[in-house]
């Protein structure tokens, strides 16, 4: 059964927003998704009181809600951060980077899902680092697939840029090690 989109945001949302959510959750396989039943767009999060302490409603882009009962599990992503209201160049820079932030966004709520209800043998201190590796996995995947003319131009030259960046993260961790 697929996920039930609902769009309870004042706010006009980007074109297509419908389109790369089914995009994002298609790279996903159905079975992490099991028992999903709906993704609320919504312009802010109210989450628990009992959480208000620990959290600042209007800095979290996402929620997921684990089965409480009779109620299946759900997600809840706030328009607000995605898109901010502030100043031109947050705009701009946010309406640029909405579909990677709201693909990234739903995988890691699917991601805190799956590793929640379904993957044993993860304990409490590695979920983060769980969510992490199953974000960056299936990203890259969504990735590929909706790849525009620049990624597939800059694709043939990946490997090298990438081990590039591996021997600088490693001389630069060699350094932090001698300068302690």
């Amino acid at each position: 059964m697929p996920i039930r989109i609902e769009n309870k945001s004042s706010r006009k949302l980007p074109a297509q927003t419908e389109s790369v959510i089914n995009s994002a959750l298609d790279v996903l396989p159905r079975e992490h998704q099991r028992g999903l039943t709906r993704l609320v767009l919504v312009d802010q999060i109210n989450p628990d009181p009992r959480l208000m302490a620990h959290l600042n409603a209007a800095e979290l882009p996402g929620l997921y809600h684990p089965r409480v009962g009779n109620e299946q599990p759900w997600l809840e992503v706030a328009v607000n951060v995605l898109l901010p209201r502030q100043g031109f160049f947050k705009q701009l820079a946010a309406r640029l980077n909405y579909k990677l932030n709201l693909v990234s966004l739903l995988m890691s709520l699917v991601a805190q899902h799956y590793h929640l209800s379904f993957s044993h043998g993860v304990k409490k201190n590695q979920y983060e680092r769980a969510v992490r590796a199953y974000i960056d996995k299936y990203f890259a995947i969504w990735r590929e697939r909706n790849a525009g003319w620049r990624a597939k131009l800059f694709k043939p030259v990946a490997p090298y840029l990438e081990k590039m960046s591996r021997k600088l993260k490693q001389k630069y961790e060699a350094e932090q090690r001698r300068a302690k």
